[in-house]
């Protein structure tokens, strides 16, 4: 069982529940992980990874520990997003995230098999919004270490979303 000072949990992190967030052009450190059918293989050396990489920089996170998720069939990538108010290394893994970098946010009380209906809502949610969806980021907030004094399995499920036209125009009623 991991102690208190070796849980990779972050130990706060913004309310952002039901909220879109932007973070366009923020400072992040993005590390590419393998993936195999969606399963990201060998999860914690590549968070373990990451943390010492931030840390050999002397780069401090906005929110320590707060992993953005985000895996494929056989790739993903992990986002932690640094503190701007300070000098940044020059680092091939250091980078600004893509213009709009909007996300629509809701917090998953549970695991990952019970994701399902939540990850739907959201993404109807948006789309009745006129938004498309894109791409999924977990943010994974307990790990077992700590989930049962933090209340539970939480996971914050960040949907980025753009603007559609189309579907603005779909949800108008006709005539008017």
């Amino acid at each position: 069982m991991a102690t208190p000072e070796a849980c990779p949990c972050p130990r706060e992190w913004p309310d952002w529940d039901g909220r879109d967030v932007d973070l366009s052009a923020a400072l992040a450190h993005v590390m590419p992980i393998r993936t195999f059918f969606n399963m990201p293989v060998g999860y914690e050396s590549f968070h373990q990874r990451q943390a010492a990489e931030i840390a050999n920089l002397e780069v401090k996170e906005r929110w320590p520990g707060l992993v953005l998720s985000h895996v494929g069939w056989f790739k993903g990538r992990l986002i932690r997003i640094l503190d701007e108010e300070q000098a940044v290394p020059p680092h091939h893994r250091i980078e600004r995230l893509p213009t709009p970098f909007r996300l629509r946010a809701r917090l998953h009380r549970g695991n990952v098999s019970t994701i399902r209906e939540p990850y739907l809502a959201l993404q109807r949610e948006l789309l009745e919004a006129g938004r498309m969806p894109k791409e999924l980021y977990l943010v994974y907030l307990t790990c077992p270490a700590c989930e049962e004094s933090k209340g539970g399995e939480q996971i914050l499920m960040l949907r980025r979303w753009e603007e559609s036209p189309r579907l603005q125009r779909r949800r108008r009623p006709s005539g008017s």
